[in-house]
């Protein structure tokens, strides 16, 4: 398979269709971006239950005479300041991922992506400095739109800088390509490095 580089219609690069052929598996992608989410979350919530909750140790009013409903502890749930019926602990929300299913759904986003035109290639992406302003100039005139995520081989300090301060516009190296980011992204500008870096860990 032939890709076209960004800026030239003569200019192409041969990548496996192994990697960026592959039919769209929406069931798998869906699979890999929940459990991706899934271990991103702290897990640390955390409640008490009316045996937890200090005090209540002593009956707070007789049970009959009163008018009132009998009640036997201050700590019950439906008492301000009593425990939680259903409390919250502490867990582990991780799920079980192979690597063969989790290769398998990058390889399908990828291909997918290339088949609606959202993955983009070029040469090389460097910033010369760290300016906000110009880094959003050359995304206008590559028509890259808003939500971008530019993969580059190895981080540029100075592009690393210029998009740190733009909320929908994400600068990743090859080792920190997830699921989520290329699911969630308008365009993805990927160098010609960074291309063959990521089909050699897909393939």
């Amino acid at each position: 398979m032939e890709l076209n580089l960004l800026g030239s219609k003569k200019a192409k690069i041969e990548v496996a269709d192994a990697v960026f052929g592959c039919k769209f598996n929406e069931p798998l992608i869906h699979q890999i971006v929940t459990a991706f989410l899934a271990a991103g979350r702290a897990g640390t919530a955390a409640q008490k239950t009316r045996s937890q909750v200090r005090g209540g140790g002593v009956k707070p009013f007789r049970q009959k005479g009163t008018g009132r409903a009998r009640a036997g502890t201050i700590r019950s749930p439906i008492w301000r300041k009593g425990g939680v019926v259903f409390a919250a602990k502490p867990r582990n929300y991780e799920q079980k991922v192979n690597k063969k299913m989790y290769r398998s759904a990058i390889r399908s986003i990828l291909s997918e992506l290339l088949r609606l035109e959202r993955l983009v290639v070029t040469e090389s992406f460097l910033a010369e400095t760290p300016k906000t302003k110009n880094l959003l100039k050359t995304l206008a005139e590559m028509k890259m739109g808003e939500n971008v995520v530019i993969i580059t081989e190895a981080v540029d300090e100075n592009l690393y800088l210029a998009a740190r301060n733009l909320p929908y516009i994400e600068v990743r190296d090859v080792a920190a390509v997830d699921p989520v980011c290329l699911v969630g992204a308008e365009k993805v500008l990927i160098t010609v490095a960074a291309l063959k870096q990521l089909e050699e860990l897909l393939k």
